[in-house]
């Protein structure tokens, strides 16, 4: 019995380029274009190389929402090329050089060429009292590595966010592009308050936002009147977009909401 196609987040991309994350090790340039998809792998091809790779399917997490400059493909781990091949990458040890002339450390004397034993050496211990200088140089040392430490693990916190935005700060709304004024009120209810801001292309269509700061969301319609418009997605409590519609062109609402302008007073219900 064949295997039923399970569809993959890549094939709405059509043929639009992508960039993987992170990125795949031993292949620089990281733009990519989905071709097909098995039960089991991913075929993309590089937009420079034009060379086409399989990547197996478990290892892909999601598409981002966000297209700019970029969409990502999330990977859930590092991957690596080696021969014509995509496998997990693995991170090694690597082995300090010794220095010149240094031989191993042994616990017994070491005897000479005639036999006899070398002598042992004392190592008379500083046993005085350390000085408060001393005390205050290791202290300024430890702060300072503490300081490097804690602001490396917050460069990497804060470049990882920026990757993980197609995770994150995502709501999943029952709404689409078909959706007007009514059909929102039918499901939700009257919304607390209703603004009315002027469109960007200054041709009489424009934006109607729709509190429901209850829910913790604002949505967002686009047409002539406020009856007639339609659903293009919805902004959280600081403005930022949490859901999107894709129009009937294949493009995403996103890039509209970013061009709306300061909405007028609000008029409650």
């Amino acid at each position: 019995m064949p295997v039923p196609h399970i569809p993959t987040p890549l094939e709405d991309l059509g043929n639009r380029p992508f960039s993987f994350y992170p990125p795949i090790v031993n292949i620089e340039h990281n733009e990519w274009i989905f071709r097909r998809s098995d039960y089991d792998e991913i075929r993309v091809l590089n937009t420079k190389s034009q060379e086409e790779l399989w990547i197996p399917r478990r290892f892909v997490t999601g598409v981002s929402s966000i297209e700019e400059p970029v969409v990502i493909v999330g990977l859930r781990k590092e991957l690596e090329y080696q021969q014509g091949a995509v496998v997990p990458h693995i991170r090694r040890v690597i082995e300090m050089p010794r220095a010149v002339n240094d031989a191993p450390r042994t616990r017994y004397p070491q005897k000479h060429d005639d036999g006899e034993l070398a002598p042992v050496v004392g190592i008379r211990l500083d046993s005085e009292p350390s000085s408060p200088r001393r005390k205050g140089l290791f202290t300024l040392i430890s702060a300072g590595v503490l300081t490097c430490v804690l602001g490396l693990v917050i460069f990497r916190d804060a470049t990882g966010a920026r990757t993980r935005l197609f995770l994150s700060q995502r709501m999943v709304l029952p709404f689409a592009a078909s959706d007007d004024f009514m059909s929102i009120v039918n499901k939700l209810g009257r919304p607390s308050w209703d603004r009315h801001t002027p469109g960007p292309v200054g041709d009489g269509t424009d934006f109607y936002q729709l509190g429901y700061p209850e829910k913790g969301y604002t949505l967002v319609l686009y047409g002539a009147t406020r009856e007639g418009a339609t659903y293009v997605g919805a902004l959280n409590a600081n403005g930022r977009v949490v859901h999107s519609v894709k129009f009937f062109d294949g493009t995403d609402s996103s890039s509209l909401l970013k061009r709306m302008r300061r909405p007028q007073p609000a008029s409650n219900w």
